[in-house]
């Protein structure tokens, strides 16, 4: 069944290598991971127009993780009957929407570490670190949950990323 257009895989996949490069080959603070930083950011913004112009799957719509999404989809993750959806899942989506947050967030505390009322000033470097290791750990976690999730639904979640096409077993 297609469901992730080119557009949500190529954005997937370029913030992966976006956060990869800032976190573990670009220099802090030097002009590409700063750019690198402004990429990332331009990457959520675009993404965020196509959660309300774009495909059926990449619509904000299609997935919005409501209170009752949630719960439902909990219950059912409780009772070894998990939901099968198309697109995000309601706890793929809240992390999806929270590791873009991260992503601005941390591009706000970056572009104010070059300010002159910021530039050196302890607390927002101590806040881009913490927001960097947030998003570290939480896209982590998103990883393994996509890979439990794929298991649980016997889905081929990554694939899906990849090729835009989720197989059920």
């Amino acid at each position: 069944m297609p469901v992730w257009d080119v557009f949500v895989r190529c954005f997937h996949w370029s913030l992966v290598g976006c956060v990869l490069a800032n976190q573990f080959v670009l220099e802090a603070g030097e002009l590409a991971h700063r750019w690198t930083g402004y990429a990332a950011c331009a990457l959520v913004g675009a993404r965020m127009v196509w959660g309300l112009v774009g495909s059926r799957h990449a619509r904000f719509a299609d997935f919005w993780p409501s209170p009752a999404r949630v719960m439902a989809h909990l219950r059912a993750l409780v009772r070894r009957q998990p939901l099968h959806h198309v697109g995000h899942n309601p706890l793929g989506a809240l992390m999806m929407l929270t590791l873009m947050a991260l992503v601005l967030a941390l591009g706000v505390s970056g572009w104010l570490q070059g300010t002159d009322r910021f530039f050196g000033v302890e607390w927002v470097q101590d806040l881009h670190e913490a927001l960097a290791q947030t998003l570290l750990l939480l896209a982590a976690l998103h990883a393994v949950a996509a890979l439990l999730m794929g298991r649980l639904e016997r889905t081929h979640l990554l694939r899906a990323m990849v090729t835009g096409v989720k197989q059920f077993d």
